[in-house]
């Protein structure tokens, strides 16, 4: 009886991991179908994008990690949201960022940044970061400018993810980066330390609430 009682909850087990499994699991055939809308190079940057990311299955996050940065480094050209969507500021979604082949840094982040979650890393590990980028020549030194970071655990010195240095690097390797603010789907930081901004990330970055409301209706995580 014992036995049976074991193996009883062997397979319920088994259940429930394939359950959470399939939970997790983004549908890659549906970000395809969704790139439709955004006309043939979505498509074809969505197709590219799905190949990558069923090739990281089972892959650790150092390996999502590069892999995703390098995709996206390399499919958008950098272009100003005045002359991509028409508007000073625009946050758009991966899909819509891959459909016109172009974005500024907030665009290459958030394609990072939903690629990587919906290749199972945790959104708790991950943070869109806006920092001031020392840049020669640019007024007062700096210009305005979006990161993702990767922390492998809460403690950590985060990785940067970033469209102005392709490789990615500790924090500590980029003197050209001072935090200001940073959030994820979870939360909003001062800096990018452990104390916690005031209020709800999607309430006070309406764009950001955009950019995961549209990420999310493409099939993203």
């Amino acid at each position: 009886m014992v036995d049976g009682l074991r193996a009883a909850m062997l397979r319920l087990l088994a259940v429930l991991a394939l359950v959470a499994f399939s939970v997790q699991a983004v549908d890659t055939d549906r970000i395809v179908r969704s790139a439709q809308k955004y006309g043939p190079t979505g498509v074809a940057n969505a197709k590219a994008l799905q190949q990558m990311m069923a090739s990281l299955a089972g892959k650790d996050d150092a390996t999502r990690l590069k892999a995703v940065n390098d995709f996206f480094n390399q499919r958008l050209a950098y272009m100003e949201d005045i002359d991509n969507w028409g508007v000073q500021d625009y946050w758009a979604s991966p899909l819509e960022s891959l459909g016109k082949g172009a974005g500024d840094c907030e665009d290459y982040a958030i394609g990072k940044y939903f690629t990587l979650t919906s290749l199972g890393v945790p959104h708790a590990k991950l943070r869109m970061v806006y920092v001031r980028a020392s840049i020669a020549g640019a007024p007062n030194g700096y210009v305005a400018h979006m990161v993702l970071a990767y922390y492998a655990t809460p403690e950590a010195e985060p990785l940067v993810l970033d469209n102005l240095i392709p490789t990615i690097h500790p924090s500590g390797q980029r003197p050209d980066l001072a935090p200001v603010f940073s959030f994820n789907a979870e939360g909003l930081w001062q800096g990018v330390g452990s104390i916690r901004a005031n209020g709800d990330p999607m309430v006070r970055l309406s764009k950001w609430r955009d950019a995961v409301l549209h990420a999310r209706q493409d099939g993203f995580q």
